[in-house]
């Protein structure tokens, strides 16, 4: 099994910055798009999705999946997210380590699964059949929780880790979602990090979020914040040079301030690598 070579610092494509992508070819080596925002057969969005994947590398994020989930598969959306893939030829796919409904209900959010034997079992095989239909492997990325089961098993990186091992897919790891969860269960995250294999991991999620008294709440509308930037330097020191990217999906700034966010992770990512280098020397 190969990682995917990295595609460097991206962003996450959003209409907003349609604009400043068509006008000004950022700094910015590929995008990330929210694939059932362009499950359509035609239209505007993806017309500017065909004008920026010339330019850029692209990968597609689901979240309607819904790997965790007791109803069945869903083979009508997994045509379309097929379908999506052999027109723009993105680089991987991923989706969510969680359920967004039941009984064909769609709820909208992404919701916890225990860490069970008997959800592991199930989870791993949907991502073999799921990996087997699209003709690729995933990547399956820890979700953000706020709610946690009595009747887990084992800690939430055992059931990452297992999951990825048995299903043979890859992982997307969510540097947010693992400081939203640490603050909320009580965690610690930098052994999240240490314990998640490096052979699995292809890609780095990092965002913002929103901070309460008693809680957090991965909302993508705040600026990456300095403890999170602290376990993405971590991170890159366990990982490497894998693809690494930033979210943002409300209270948008202009498109210059989330350029300079890349530019710092590109920063830090430098520092990691240096460190790696005398580590190895």
């Amino acid at each position: 099994m190969s990682i995917p070579s990295s595609l460097g610092f991206g962003l996450g494509l959003r209409t907003i910055y349609y604009p400043d992508i068509l006008e000004h070819e950022p700094n910015d080596d590929w995008f990330e798009i929210i694939s059932e925002n362009y499950m359509i057969p035609g239209g505007r969005p993806l017309a500017i999705l065909e004008r920026i994947r010339a330019d850029y590398p692209i990968v597609m994020h689901g979240v309607f999946m819904s790997l965790a989930s007791s109803d069945p598969l869903d083979y009508a959306y997994l045509r379309e997210l097929k379908s999506l893939a052999e027109r723009i030829e993105p680089a991987w796919i991923s989706d969510q380590l969680a359920w967004t409904g039941v009984h064909g209900a769609n709820l909208h959010d992404l919701l916890p699964t225990p860490y069970t034997r008997e959800a592991l079992d199930h989870v791993v095989d949907r991502i073999r059949r799921v990996q087997d239909f699209l003709g690729r492997r995933l990547l399956v990325e820890n979700a953000s929780t706020y709610a946690t089961f009595q009747d887990s098993e084992m800690e939430e990186w055992e059931f990452v880790t297992e999951m990825a091992e048995r299903a043979d897919c890859l992982l997307l790891l969510d540097v947010n979602n693992i400081f939203v969860s640490d603050f909320n269960h009580g965690f610690d995250a930098e052994s999240f990090i240490e314990s998640i294999p490096v052979a699995r991991v292809a890609q780095l999620h990092l965002a913002g979020h929103s901070s309460y008294e008693t809680h957090k709440i991965d909302t993508h509308d705040q600026p990456v914040c300095e403890e999170v930037w602290r376990l993405y330097e971590r991170a890159r020191l366990r990982f490497g040079d894998i693809s690494a990217m930033i979210e943002r999906d409300d209270n948008y700034p202009p498109f210059d301030e989330l350029l300079a966010e890349l530019e710092h992770m590109r920063e830090i990512a430098r520092t990691a690598d240096d460190v790696r280098s005398r580590s190895a020397a």
